[in-house]
């Protein structure tokens, strides 16, 4: 990673999760959109976290950050507990989940505020946090040139209309197909996608897990496949590791164009694959550039007329 290349400022959460699959189970470990997001883009450019932790936040989660070149100016640590998450999956795939206990904690007073560095950071992105707190960074954030924002049917459910003002203010939305229909009301994704564009962003994502996704803008569309899987130990943060490949690849090639665009929606494919693989980010954190490169290499194959494997 070279030294220009720009960071990216992530305001989300970070937690610690217990997992459990009908076969083994990980019990507080590192979780939270904002830490599977800052692992997955370190890959790629620098991170600016900012996110709230108790004071029993392990010190190996914070040194692991840190090697990983994220940061933590913008990590505030509070007295209390960090937030915790609990679920359970199920099923063929682990398609099926059930949040077992959810204990904000110190999350649950949480107001961002930027470090005075991070308010010039020219990409962002607002994981999927309350869209009243995506708004605050919207308002702290000094001429950004491209920001992203992730949401969740929570705030679908209970904070339409916050969302709806987010959406304004963003160059990019990133949602899943379940979601985008239920806030469009419309029941094919195109349609969804166009809904969502009519707010202003020029670029709608949508997720279709093991399906791939979509990359929809005010006249094209591309599809990027998810990479091919042989085992998923825990689907946890598949997500929010795509959004740090998508944007990492873009703060790397230093714009936003439509070649880039789709190029790092392979990345995104290539860092949710690897985050499914293991618990918690324990996969992400293992992986190389060239097995990043590798899996890049087999999505290019998949949609390629000729069998090309050029990069």
């Amino acid at each position: 990673m070279g030294q220009s290349v720009q960071p990216i400022l992530v305001v989300g959460s970070v937690a610690l999760d217990t997992v459990h699959t009908p076969t083994e189970s990980a019990m507080d470990v590192l979780g939270g959109g904002a830490s599977y997001f800052c692992l997955a883009g370190a890959m790629f450019a620098p991170i600016q976290l900012v996110a709230v932790v108790g004071d029993d936040f392990p010190e190996a989660n914070r040194r692991m950050l840190e090697a990983r070149g994220v940061d933590l100016t913008g990590l505030e640590a509070r007295p209390g507990k960090t937030f915790r998450w609990s679920a359970k999956y199920w099923g063929i795939r682990l398609e099926q989940r059930e949040t077992l206990d959810t204990q904000l904690n110190v999350f649950a007073d949480f107001h961002p505020v930027l470090p005075p560095a991070f308010r010039k950071t020219k990409m962002v992105f607002l994981s999927n946090i309350q869209p009243d707190l995506q708004l605050e960074v919207l308002d702290q954030v000094e001429n950004p040139e491209f920001v992203a924002c992730d949401t969740i049917k929570l705030w679908l459910d209970t904070a339409k209309p916050g969302l709806e003002r987010v959406f304004r203010r963003v160059d990019c939305v990133i949602i899943n197909d379940e979601e985008a229909v239920q806030f469009t009301g419309q029941r094919f994704l195109p349609a969804a996608a166009h809904v969502i564009l009519s707010y202003g962003p020029r670029v709608v994502i949508i997720k279709r897990g093991e399906n791939g996704s979509l990359l929809f803008t005010p006249d094209r569309i591309f599809l990027a496949p998810a990479h091919p899987l042989e085992t998923v130990r825990d689907p946890t943060g598949a997500g929010d590791a795509f959004a740090g490949g998508l944007l990492g690849s873009l703060a790397r090639s230093g714009h936003d164009g439509e070649q880039v665009l789709r190029r790092g929606m392979l990345y995104g494919s290539v860092l949710g694959s690897l985050a499914v693989e293991d618990f918690s980010v324990r996969r992400i954190v293992q992986a190389t550039d060239d097995d990043v490169e590798s899996r890049l290499s087999t999505l290019v194959d998949m949609i390629s007329l000729d069998g090309s494997r050029a990069r």
